[in-house]
């Protein structure tokens, strides 16, 4: 039974309808969960939401719980015991936890748990387990981590030795070095606020170099990720 069970909870695979309504359900539960936080106010529609889904929340993590041992591969209450500190469980523990935060206005001893709102967002993240495609970009990024890991070292090195050339090359224009590193970032990214930029032209001059080569960085990750993604395409088509 509790196997029957773990499989329909589990991302669904191509022969198990049941499964495939599970994630649905649950992908669209999210979502909804979502809408009251583009909200500064609430209402009873809000509230609702809020309750129905915790509720959901509560039931899919105990469902998680009680068939832990068919996810972690160990026997129970050992399963139950490791399950909760794991990466997705966590998640699911902390979106829990911040949704009783709508209990804090009636409960002073709750209102700590106001500190959490911010933690709703996390709700978010739980679509990474039913989304077929979010799980082919997290397994691009796992196998081709040393190449993404090279270039984030290289942007990194680049951020760094921009803002130490535009930090001595016109001091006047950015007051500190976390300036000139949020200058550096900008420029790589070639986004350009233009809240922080110099004024000379030696520092236009770097401000130019270093945009063009920041092009170059940016557009290395992203040539790495599309290939990736349409080889795991090109597997699961085979």
């Amino acid at each position: 039974m509790r196997e029957k069970l773990f499989k329909i909870i589990d991302v669904s695979t191509e022969d198990n309808s049941l499964s495939h309504g599970y994630d649905s359900f649950m992908m669209i539960v999210i979502i909804v969960s979502l809408v009251p936080l583009a909200f500064k106010t609430t209402n009873t529609v809000f509230l609702i939401i809020e309750y129905v889904s915790t509720f959901v929340f509560i039931i899919d993590y105990l469902l998680r719980l009680i068939t832990a041992d068919f996810k972690t591969g160990l026997k129970h209450p050992a399963a139950a015991i490791v399950y909760p500190f794991t990466p997705m469980a966590a998640i699911d523990l902390l979106v829990i936890l911040s949704s009783f935060s709508f209990l804090s206005s009636g409960f002073r001893v709750l209102k700590v748990l106001r500190l959490l709102r911010t933690l709703r967002v996390l709700r978010a993240a739980k679509m990474l387990r039913y989304s077929k495609s979010l799980l082919i970009i997290i397994n691009v990024f796992k196998k081709e981590k040393h190449a993404l890991s090279a270039v984030a070292t290289m942007a990194i090195a680049y951020i760094v030795v921009s803002a130490l050339v535009i930090f001595n090359v016109e001091p006047d224009s950015f007051e500190t070095f976390f300036d000139a590193i949020y200058w550096a970032t900008v420029s790589l990214t070639t986004v350009g606020y233009g809240d922080i930029y110099p004024v000379s032209t030696i520092g236009r001059i770097v401000t130019m170099i270093s945009s063009v080569f920041g092009i170059a960085i940016i557009a290395l990750p992203s040539g790495i990720i599309t290939g990736g993604y349409l080889n795991e395409i090109n597997k699961k088509d085979d």
